[in-house]
C-alpha cells in the first residue's frame, strides 16, 4: 500500500504541473513576448524555486491540507480511502486536459479526498470545518479581488500611457512581461506544491497508524520530491490549456498580460503567507477576464462559460468520485 500511495501521490503531482503549468506562462505565449519552449523552461525552473523556497520559508497551505479532513482510525481502511481520494484527481485532470479546459487540481484534491474521507467513516464529521472554511476563503479571494485589480491594474496603465507610442509602449512590456511571467510561475509552484506536500504528510500519517495533527514539519526530501516532480511535470506542456486561456479566451496585448500577471501574482502571494489554499488557475484565468473586460478585443463569453462550468462541477464530482472509490475499496 505504501508503494501505490507513493505512485498516485507522485502522478497526480505530475498531472498538475503538466495541466496547471501552462496558466503561469499562457499570456507570455499568447503576446509573444516569450517563445513556447523557452516559456516552458522558464516555467519550470521558477516551479521548483517557488515550491522549494516557499516550503522552507512558509508551510502554511500544507498544513492547512494536512488537517482538512480526518480519515477512519484504521490504517488498513484510510490509507486505501485517501488512494481513492487521488485517483478522482487524475480521473478529472484527464477529463479536463482531453478538451483543453483550465480546471483546478487543487480543487479536485481536496474535494476528492474531502469524499473518500467521508466514504471512510461514513459520517461527515470527518470534515474539518476549520481548514474548509480557508479553502472557501481563498476560493473567494482568488477569484472576483483577482478579477477586479486586473481590471483596475490594466485600466490605470491605459489612461497613463494614453499620449504614449503605442508601438514602443508595447515593446516595452513585452520585455516586462517576462518578469511578470517569472512571478506567475514562481507564485505557481508556492502555492500548488503545498497542497501535495500537506497530502504526502498524511499519507505516512495514515502508514504510520496516526491522523492529522495540530501542526507538522515538512522533511527536506518531501519538498524536494514534490518540487522536482511538478517541474517534470511542466516540462511535458500543456498546450491545449495554453491556447484555450491564452489566445482564445481573453485577447491580451503585452501590457494586458503584464496587468494579468502581476494581479494574479499579487493575489497568490497573499493567499500563501495566510495558509489560503487557492486555485492558480482561477486566479490567473479571473485576472485575464478583468483585463479583457477593458480591452478593446473582450473575451470570448463562450469558454468563460465552459470554464465557470467547470470550476462548479469540480467539487461535487471529484467528491462524488472520490466517494465512490472509496467506498468501493474499503
Amino acid at each position: 500500500m505504501m508503494v501505490l500511495f507513493t505512485v498516485l501521490i507522485l502522478a497526480v503531482i505530475l498531472v498538475n504541473g503538466w495541466t496547471d503549468a501552462p496558466n503561469a506562462i499562457a499570456t507570455c505565449v499568447s503576446t509573444r513576448s516569450l517563445s513556447p519552449s523557452g516559456a516552458l523552461a522558464l516555467a519550470a525552473v521558477c516551479n521548483f524555486a517557488g515550491s522549494l523556497g516557499m516550503a522552507l520559508i512558509n508551510s502554511r497551505v500544507a498544513q492547512t491540507i494536512f488537517n482538512i479532513v480526518d480519515f477512519s482510525e484504521d490504517p488498513s481502511a484510510a490509507l486505501p480511502a485517501l488512494c481513492a481520494g487521488m485517483c478522482a484527481v487524475v480521473i478529472w485532470a484527464l477529463i479536463a486536459f482531453r478538451f483543453g479546459i483550465p480546471t483546478s487540481e487543487s480543487h479536485a484534491l481536496i474535494s476528492g479526498i474531502t469524499g473518500a474521507a467521508v466514504a471512510s467513516s461514513m459520517s461527515f464529521s470527518a470534515i474539518n470545518g476549520r481548514e474548509w472554511i480557508l479553502v472557501l476563503s481563498g476560493l473567494l479571494l482568488s477569484t472576483l479581488p483577482a478579477f477586479l485589480l486586473a481590471r483596475m491594474v490594466y485600466s490605470i496603465m491605459t489612461l497613463v500611457l494614453k499620449k504614449a507610442d503605442r508601438r514602443k509602449v508595447i515593446n516595452h512590456f513585452m520585455r516586462a512581461q517576462r518578469f511578470s511571467a517569472t512571478s506567475s510561475a514562481l507564485m505557481h509552484g508556492a502555492q500548488d506544491s503545498q497542497k501535495f506536500m500537506g497530502v504526502f504528510m498524511l499519507g505516512f500519517s495514515l502508514l504510520g497508524g496516526g491522523g492529522a495533527e495540530e501542526s507538522f514539519e515538512l522533511p527536506f526530501f518531501v519538498i524536494l520530491v514534490c518540487s522536482a516532480m511538478m517541474t517534470l511535470g511542466t516540462l511535458i506542456g500543456g498546450g491545449r490549456i495554453i491556447k484555450k486561456v491564452g489566445m482564445d479566451m481573453v485577447d491580451l496585448d503585452a501590457s494586458g498580460g503584464t496587468a494579468a500577471d502581476m494581479s494574479s501574482s499579487a493575489i497568490l502571494t497573499l493567499c500563501s503567507f495566510f495558509g489560503l489554499p487557492v486555485s492558480t488557475t482561477h486566479s490567473k484565468a479571473c485576472a485575464m477576464m478583468g483585463v479583457g473586460s477593458r480591452s478593446a478585443g473582450g473575451a470570448d463569453k463562450r469558454i468563460i462559460t465552459q470554464m465557470l462550468l467547470a470550476w462548479l462541477l469540480t467539487f461535487p464530482i471529484c467528491g462524488a468520485i472520490g466517494f465512490l472509490l472509496a467506498f468501493l475499496i474499503i
